[in-house]
């Protein structure tokens, strides 16, 4: 039995819709307005959502903009409920993620035809995927992280030494890469072999989409920092997810926007911070990156030439400020591994 959720303010049409939606065998939960109607789905789930527009507390695109800010309510197929036939009304309501529009009046047939008309497609779509090997578990991992175990069980999974390389700038893209456990660089080297680290991926991460959203070979390499497992998605099932399913190919996407962001902050900190600043910002990064949930101190055993390309610096300048910072009791020292005592100075340092 398919669950409908209502988000109706409107008492008698609330009661009437949902009488008419139980006859035709649905599992209807209601709601008096947006607020309520957002918690409900948020606990539910349920397979379809029709939602009135002018509401108190909440309104109907509140409600869908809420939604779609969840992972686990924005593919609920959404049917706006709406007095208003106006063009620019309706277009609104479809660019916030609305599936489909009911106009007030209405009739039952046109109620239940609506609602028929949504759940087919979602089912179709669903079963789509299905049939694809794995790939419904891609999704949930994209969504979160509920079903990375599972995720992982279904795929082959490689094991990195430390320093070994994963793939290879230059290179044609075969294949999507996960990270199950251990820590994985990405860089670019120039014409004199210089190294420059341009992103760290940890546990929970993908990486080497760059080249396979934007059919190019890659621009950078990929290198294990400390023994990895990597479990790898080959590139043809990863295309057909993304040309069958838009909610995980608006991920992949929001991932490359956020890359670029990271970039461009990283060449203004590269072109115009102190030495100071580059290796304050490198240890902070590191922290965000890889500091255990309530672990205190952070410490991370990491070669200086690794941070050095991190921060942008030269090897040598960058031994000298971590021995300025040590003196300062900022950071220790401590077999190679370093262990930030002060995160907040640093963070200060790097505003």
């Amino acid at each position: 039995m398919k669950t409908i959720l209502l988000i109706e303010d409107n008492v008698d049409i609330r009661e009437n819709m949902s009488e008419i939606m139980s006859l035709a065998s649905y599992n209807v939960l209601t709601a008096e307005n947006g607020k309520i109607g957002v918690e409900l789905a948020s606990e539910h789930k349920p397979d379809l959502i029709i939602c009135d527009i002018m509401m108190p507390v909440l309104d109907g695109y509140g409600v869908i903009h809420m939604l779609q800010k969840n992972p686990d309510t924005q593919s609920i197929p959404f049917i706006f409920l709406t007095a208003k036939a106006e063009r620019s009304e309706m277009r609104r309501g479809m660019e916030l993620g609305a599936d489909d529009y009911i106009t007030k009046p209405f009739n039952g047939t046109e109620l239940l035809n609506a609602i028929e008309s949504r759940l087919k497609k979602s089912d179709l779509i669903r079963e789509k995927l299905t049939g694809m090997t794995g790939l419904n578990t891609l999704i949930n991992t994209v969504s979160g992280k509920e079903a990375l175990k599972e995720f992982i069980a279904n795929r082959s999974v490689s094991r990195f030494k430390k320093k070994q390389v994963i793939y290879t700038e230059g290179n044609h893209p075969h294949r999507l890469y996960y990270v199950e456990s251990g820590k994985v660089k990405t860089f670019k080297t120039n014409e004199e072999g210089k190294e420059l680290i341009i992103g760290l991926y940890s546990e929970g991460e993908f990486l080497g989409y760059t080249a396979l959203l934007e059919s190019t070979l890659y621009k950078e390499s990929a290198e294990a920092i400390e023994d990895s497992e990597i479990a790898s998605i080959p590139k043809s099932e990863f295309d057909e997810l993304l040309n069958s399913n838009p909610f995980v190919l608006k991920k992949f996407v929001e991932l490359l926007a956020n890359n670029v962001t990271e970039k461009e902050e990283k060449l203004l900190g590269l072109a115009y911070n102190s030495m100071r600043k580059k290796v304050a910002d490198a240890l902070i990064m590191l922290s965000k990156k890889y500091k255990n949930e309530g672990a205190s101190p952070f410490s991370i055993h990491i070669s200086r030439e690794n941070l050095a390309n991190i921060a942008g610096t030269a090897k040598e300048s960058l031994i000298r400020t971590l021995s300025d910072f040590k003196d300062e009791n900022l950071i220790d020292i401590k077999e190679g591994s370093i262990i930030i005592l002060n995160e907040k100075k640093l963070l200060n340092m790097c505003n």
